[in-house]
């Protein structure tokens, strides 16, 4: 897909079909997040992948939408702060934005593979860190599952770009 349309088309998918996603596929996914450029190229971050069958009670512990578990699989993107590039000036870690690159890839990628995702931010973290027994000193950041669609697209909502756009100051 040329990349406007993809960026056009890509969308939160919460309705899922019960279809395995392949392996190859899931590892083209999984690439695109690996190649995704961080600070210093430290790549603080680990994905864990999921499979939902067996396991939706469990993980609903997590997030509690019904559609969250309809994927096969949910991706969690983590990330390892002790790891990451940190600002001299200042001392701002940037392990949640090298994560929210390497998932914004992995989404674009799902999309482009014709699978669908929803970035999920308002997860409980102390279930997460739980249920994925993450160690002490990684950050459970963001989850998507990831799945082929059930429905479809609707219309996007966004702010006109002169809302978004100053140019030189503020």
């Amino acid at each position: 897909m040329e990349f406007s349309e993809l960026i056009t088309k890509r969308y939160s998918v919460r309705a899922y079909r019960p279809i395995p996603v392949e392996d190859d596929v899931l590892q083209q996914v999984l690439e695109a997040a690996r190649l995704a450029p961080t600070a210093a190229n430290r790549q603080p971050f680990q994905l864990i992948v999921i499979p939902t069958a067996g396991r939706e009670e469990e993980l609903k512990r997590i997030y509690k939408m019904d559609w969250f578990v309809q994927a096969p699989l949910v991706i969690c993107a983590v990330a390892t702060p002790d790891r990451g590039w940190v600002r001299r000036s200042d001392s701002k870690c940037y392990c949640d934005v090298d994560v929210a690159i390497a998932m914004d890839h992995l989404i674009l990628a799902a999309a482009n593979l014709g699978l669908g995702t929803c970035w999920i931010g308002a997860f409980d973290p102390a279930a997460a860190r739980e249920v994925l027994g993450l160690p002490e000193g990684v950050e459970p950041i963001v989850f998507t599952p990831l799945g082929y669609p059930a429905d479809q697209i609707g219309p996007k909502q966004r702010k006109p770009l002169a809302d978004l756009v100053r140019r030189e100051r503020w």
